[in-house]
Formats: C-alpha cells, sequence, structure tokens
C-alpha cells in the first residue's frame, strides 16, 4: 500500500471513529449494534468491520476517542483559586454536554466492564487512568500539593461520578450542597500537615 493510501485509509478510519463516537455519545454503547450506527454515518456495516476488524474493535476505539475528549476538556479547564473551588469548577464542567455524554459513555463502558465483558474492562480502565492523570495535573494546577493530589483525586473522582449518576434521582440543588462538602473534604486533605 503507497503512503498516499495510507495516508487516506487512516483519514477515512479517523473520520468514521468521530462520526461513530458522536453517535454512540448521542445513544449510548448499551445495544450499539452495527447497522443502524453505519446507516447514521452514511457508511456500511461491512466499512466498520474492514476499520475496526469487529463490533468489539469499534467500541474500544469509540471509548478510547471518548476518553481522549474528556480528558482534553479537563487540560483546558482553567485552573482555580483553591482545591476547594477547583472541586466546583469541575462539578460545573459536568453540565457541559460535550463533558457529560463522554462521561455517561465512560460509565456505559465501565460498568459493561464490571460483569467482566471486554474490551470494556480494559479500555475503561486504560479510558481511567489517562483520567486521573488529568484531573491530578488539574487539582495540581489549582494549588493541590503534589504529595496529596493522587488522594484528593482519589476523594473527589468517584464521588463526582456518584453525584453524575445520581442526577437521574437527586434533585440538582440536593447533589450541589453535598459537592460543597466533597469540596470542603478535599480542601481539608490538601491543608492538612
Amino acid at each position: 500500500m503507497s503512503r498516499r493510501a495510507a495516508n487516506r485509509r487512516g483519514d477515512r478510519h479517523s473520520a468514521l471513529l468521530d462520526a461513530a463516537t458522536d453517535y454512540a455519545l448521542g445513544h449510548g454503547l448499551i445495544g450499539l449494534t452495527l447497522r443502524p450506527l453505519a446507516a447514521a454515518i452514511d457508511t456500511s456495516d461491512r466499512m466498520l468491520i474492514y476499520h475496526f476488524g469487529s463490533h468489539a474493535g469499534l467500541v474500544a476505539a469509540i471509548t478510547a476517542r471518548a476518553s481522549d475528549r474528556s480528558t482534553a476538556i479537563i487540560r483546558e479547564l482553567p485552573a482555580a483559586r483553591t482545591v476547594r473551588s477547583a472541586v466546583n469548577r469541575l462539578w460545573a464542567a459536568y453540565d457541559d454536554p460535550a463533558l457529560g455524554s463522554c462521561l455517561d459513555l465512560y460509565i456505559q463502558a465501565a460498568a459493561t466492564g464490571l460483569i467482566g465483558t471486554e474490551p470494556h474492562r480494559t479500555v475503561a480502565r486504560e479510558s481511567h487512568e489517562r483520567w486521573a492523570v488529568a484531573l491530578c495535573d488539574y487539582f495540581t494546577r489549582s494549588g493541590a500539593p503534589p504529595r496529596r493530589v493522587a488522594r484528593i483525586v482519589a476523594l473527589v473522582d468517584p464521588a463526582l461520578v456518584g453525584f453524575h449518576l445520581d442526577l437521574i434521582t437527586t434533585p440538582r440543588p440536593d447533589l450541589t450542597r453535598g459537592v460543597e462538602h466533597l469540596a470542603r473534604a478535599a480542601q481539608a486533605l490538601a491543608d492538612s500537615e
């Protein structure tokens, strides 16, 4: 295959992956099937298999691409003045549909991986590792001591994901009060000797 043909194939692969990721962000991973996805992004299920090898390969690629998008959003999030305000700013960022839909997709992949289904388990683990690095950087930029930042992220990240999940059953004001308590705890951890 010539270099030009390889570049075209790579460009097509990337374009299909972006379109498939956009579709999955709007429709979810649970129950994702090739034919409706292919029709929605103006390709065929055979082309998706050609580019991604299998349904599982496509799902893994979609999850990884959504993870790349969400970590990019966190990396662009301006530093906050304090760890406490950083937690609240991060919670507010979850309202952004671009980030919220990526988190929803990650949660679906992680839930499927939790019951042992591959490639969800591996991809969710890898996605979480990249996400945690981005969060550590964000909290460090926001004043968290480097020696404590991993502990802060270990406290804040699962709690905010839980709050995000609770949006379907709990009024936002109740959750926002809980996030403020979390923010205070994170600040206390940052300030502890």
